[in-house]
């Protein structure tokens, strides 16, 4: 009677490792999968534009079914990561290039952290690396190369300003999955095709959009946002096979870009967003699927939409 129960312990601890071994965050040519089953990146870039609670909003992330944030700060608080956790929300974890092992130490663990991210479009900046950009792809892989090996549970991505050339990809072949950051007005499928013509590696749409005011009318003009959106997140979902997804940009309007934080003001634009639709401008302070007071924008019920579909299909 021993033998048998020493038996069934050994498939019982078996059948366990085998179940441990299927977590984590992994990499299968151009999949992403987390905890065995493929992941779609149903997501929006995540700040709270100087307001509200992360309570608040992600009891609108879930309404809006979002899977995933992408952050540009580090989550420090415990019990906002639990909060995210519970509510099945995944992180794409923007880390600092020059102050991030502590962090990911602490943190590795955290089953809310889908993917670590470093840099954001910072090829638009060669000044902040001594005017050569090659210091930059030195730099982010070095930074792959470390964290990988403090969590090799997770993939390591960037977000780049359009697709990277190939002389980036070979520069920096640590990074597992590349985000773009992409404003080619209400269609982007032609950059994922570009992608994938120079490289097998996973990617992801990083930034994509529209903001909700129109310098050609000089007004709001949420109408137009809501339909750039759903092209953008339509045309970019029926490319599953070669794009894992998109962090639409973003949540809320942020007061503080382009003037006094106290008031909503028109203005400032962004590297190579001449392609914002509809009018070429990209109005910073005016980017979210919700305003400032958390009220929805008609975007809003349009990525649920999509969102919803994307998730039962």
């Amino acid at each position: 009677m021993k033998r048998y129960t020493l038996i069934f312990f050994l498939f019982c601890l078996t059948i366990l490792n085998f179940s441990c071994k299927q977590e984590g965050v992994e990499i299968r040519g151009r999949h992403l999968y987390a905890d065995g089953e493929r992941f779609r990146i149903n997501g929006i870039c995540y700040s709270r534009g100087g307001a509200g609670s992360y309570a608040e909003d992600i009891a609108l992330l879930k309404e809006a079914n979002i899977n995933t944030i992408r952050t540009y700060t580090v989550i420090n608080d415990i019990d906002e990561l639990n909060a995210f956790e519970d509510a099945e929300i995944k992180i794409i974890m923007h880390l600092n290039e020059n102050d991030f092992e502590d962090y990911v130490t602490e943190f590795k663990d955290h089953p809310a952290i889908l993917m670590w991210e470093f840099g954001n479009e910072f090829n638009y900046h060669p000044e902040w690396f001594e005017n050569d950009i090659n210091n930059w792809y030195k730099k982010l892989e070095a930074c792959a190369t470390r964290v990988k090996q403090l969590d090799p549970s997770r993939p390591v991505t960037s977000a780049h300003g359009e697709v990277p050339a190939i002389e980036v990809l070979k520069a920096c072949p640590s990074v597992d999955i590349w985000g773009m950051n992409l404003y080619r007005y209400d269609n982007n499928v032609p950059a994922i095709y570009e992608f994938a013509e120079h490289s097998d590696k996973a990617m992801y749409i990083s930034e994509a959009g529209a903001d909700s005011y129109n310098k050609k009318k000089n007004k709001i003009d949420e109408e137009s946002q809501a339909l750039a959106n759903k092209k953008i997140v339509r045309g970019i979902s029926e490319e599953f096979n070669l794009c894992v997804g998109v962090t639409l940009f973003e949540f809320c309007d942020e007061w503080w870009k382009a003037g006094n934080d106290s008031i909503q003001n028109v203005g400032i634009s962004a590297p190579n967003s001449s392609g914002v639709p509809y009018d070429g401008s990209a109005d910073e302070e005016y980017w979210g699927i919700v305003r400032r007071d958390r009220t929805k924008k008609l975007t809003f019920n349009v990525v649920k939409d999509l969102y919803s579909n994307l998730q039962n299909n």
